[in-house]
């Protein structure tokens, strides 16, 4: 059994210890294990609400912690029992729908570059990433991670960048480029030099920047403590008036027992672990209550570009070929030779051309430039494909031809020649995902006052998707930390706000946000670890259905906590008039709990008719997902293997 519920079951067991030995005859017996049971378990709640009152909390525990404090003092440990029941489990059930600290911070450390391989009097030795100071030399090979910001002095590769700027296409990698901790090197080896220790690198700052975000997070007050401002000292007005009156403190201790607010203690709770089951059926996992109450109250919502408003792999958008030449011919030669490289885009291409039935020729004499293109023979013809300045220079009047294509700056081109002639240009675009525009309609609807788009993208290519993703206010160039900044000035603007991000490069920005939403479909790791909602079906749909869950969830606490407190408020007056004795008290606010806890319940349910869809192969849903609409072709990172 966890321990959150521990003193619920010595407090029921107590209670029902003693009504046993009641009913066999030992009245006494039973009087005494009540009374140790109260005391026992209701003394470490009324202390605690003590020091909480000293501290400036005022809570709903003030009214329960009388009401067990006077039933005792008055001899009636039966009502001071059942209170104690009443407030364990409502705390257990508070507990249990707070979930479990992130572990955003160990993952990310688990993750980060250990090792460095060090150049030291012509010799490559290794060493741990912390030995390593400003101006060492270090060689970089395949497969490696940078394990220290610095600058390229030697060789040629192409770096994976995506775990700091989520960006899916490679950076070139040649001397002169600036290259960070936590970049993984895709191709050839080249040598550094450290221009920052491990410590103060890129990475390290990522790692921090979660950490502070969690740490500055200020506490979400309880929605039952913003009621208890108010409730609390009415019920204490109404004791008095009562005692200054009546003289009976058992009229008192009857008023209290009525008072108690468990309508406060258990709407909420249970509303919320009713929200995060219904969530959970629709594949939105929502990691505690605070988050949940949250949500309910975003009127920011911040994007990141790439993977979460887009689909995050580039596509083969079209291939324009040249007079002279047709596009089959086109995507059957360079895909003959792109099949030998490596490059994310060669796979694209080769993929394309085999889902189009191209037969893809056989090609000899193969020779890669990291970053720039690839060339080989085929069918005795030398084709070349890849950057402007890896083809065109070499053309037949290359330069005139390729103004042709040239048309939006904005798009990816692979420029493909054969025996020096220009044959084509292949595009490629990652895309809008289909459902983004209905989504933003339906936040805008439902109270959303500003959407951002936030990116490491260069700000002209993301103005430009902002634009057609109808998102009127965009950010690019921004690092991880840039973004964080950006959410903090929002918050400190009074803006509740909302990220959503699908990369280690968000994990700063979505544990600084109010609310950090992950797209998890496809493993989320260190991502999921920093947001406080992990959606595992790949649809951005899924974020208005998660903030959909959380206002109907709250609407509902509401409801049961105004419902709970007007039929208190009438057995407190019948109470105040000498109407009810304390146990028939205890008696009718358990039959309020009830009440209270059914219509809460009503959170775990679907308003709307039909069965809860399932996950596709792919991550995404099945008959409920809205059908596919047309794609709206963007522009990603520039890459050098495609644009020169």
């Amino acid at each position: 059994m966890r321990i959150r519920f521990v003193p619920l079951f010595i407090t029921l067991v107590a209670l029902l210890a003693g009504a046993v030995a009641s009913l066999a005859g030992a009245g006494a017996i039973g009087r005494w294990i009540w009374l140790a049971g109260a005391i026992a378990m209701g003394l470490p709640l009324v202390l605690r609400t003590i020091r909480g009152a000293l501290e400036g909390r005022f809570a709903t525990d003030i009214v329960a912690s009388l009401s067990i404090a006077g039933a005792i003092a008055l001899g009636q440990p039966l009502v001071a029992l059942v209170i104690v029941v009443m407030q364990t489990g409502g705390e257990a059930l508070e507990h249990y729908a707070e979930g479990r600290a992130s572990a955003a911070v160990r993952e990310l450390e688990a993750a980060a570059p250990r090792r460095a391989h060090l150049i030291r009097d012509g010799q490559v030795e290794e060493v741990p990433a912390t030995s390593v100071a400003i101006g060492d030399v270090l060689l970089i090979r395949p497969g490696d991670l940078v394990p220290c910001d610095g600058v390229i002095i030697s060789g040629e590769s192409e770096l994976d960048t995506s775990s700091l700027t989520g960006e899916a296409l490679p950076l070139r990698a040649i001397a002169g480029t600036d290259v960070m901790s936590g970049m993984a090197n895709a191709l050839g080896s080249f040598r550094m030099r450290v221009t920052a220790p491990s410590e103060q690198s890129q990475y390290a700052r990522i790692v921090e920047a979660v950490r502070s975000a969690q740490s500055s997070k200020a506490p979400l007050q309880r929605l039952a403590d913003s009621y208890a401002v108010w409730f609390t000292p009415i019920t204490v007005g109404l004791c008095a008036v009562a005692i200054a009156i009546t003289h009976d403190w058992t009229r008192v201790l009857a008023i209290l027992v009525v008072a108690t607010p468990c309508p406060l203690i258990l709407a909420t709770p249970v509303a919320i672990i009713g929200g995060i089951n219904r969530a959970a059926k629709r594949f939105i996992i929502i990691r505690h209550g605070g988050a949940l109450e949250r949500l309910s109250d975003v009127n920011v919502v911040v994007f990141d570009k790439t993977g979460t408003i887009t689909v995050g792999k580039p596509r083969l958008h079209s291939v324009v070929a040249a007079p002279g030449f047709d596009r089959r011919s086109v995507m059957r030669s360079a895909a003959a030779v792109e099949e030998h490289s490596s490059h994310l885009l060669a796979r694209v291409l080769v993929d394309a051309a085999k889902a189009e039935g191209v037969s893809i020729a056989p090609s000899t004499a193969h020779a890669e430039t990291p970053g720039q293109g690839v060339l080989g023979t085929v069918d005795g013809h030398v084709v070349r494909v890849g950057s402007r300045a890896f083809v065109v220079p070499r053309c037949v009047e290359g330069s005139a031809a390729a103004l042709a294509f040239e048309k939006s700056e904005s798009m990816l081109r692979a420029y493909v020649s054969i025996d020096d002639r220009l044959a084509g240009v292949i595009e490629y675009a990652d895309e809008l995902r289909p459902e983004l525009p209905s989504v933003l309609s339906a936040l805008r609807r439902g109270g959303v006052e500003r959407l951002v788009l936030l990116s490491g993208d260069h700000a002209s290519i993301v103005h430009v998707l902002a634009e057609r993703a109808g998102i009127p206010e965009a950010h690019g160039d921004l690092m991880p930390s840039g973004k964080v900044d950006f959410i903090e000035r929002l918050k400190r603007e009074g803006k509740v706000v909302m990220m959503v991000g699908d990369g280690i490069n968000d994990a700063p920005a979505l544990s600084s946000a109010d609310v950090g939403v992950a797209l998890a479909a496809h493993g989320g790791g260190i991502t999921a670890e920093a947001a406080d909602v992990i959606l595992l079906v790949d649809s951005l749909d899924r974020v208005r259905e998660a903030m959909s869950i959380s206002r109907r969830t709250m609407r509902i606490a509401r409801q049961s906590i105004w419902v709970g407190l007007g039929l208190s408020a009438a057995a407190m007056v019948v109470a105040a008039f000498g109407g009810l004795p304390p146990i028939a008290g205890a008696g009718i606010q358990e039959v309020i709990d009830v009440a209270v806890i059914v219509n809460a319940l009503r959170t775990s349910m679907d308003p709307r008719a039909g069965s809860t869809p399932r996950p596709s192969a792919r991550g995404g849903a099945t008959t409920t997902t809205p059908p596919r609409e047309t794609s709206h072709a963007l522009p990603s990172a520039l890459s050098a293997r495609t644009t020169g």
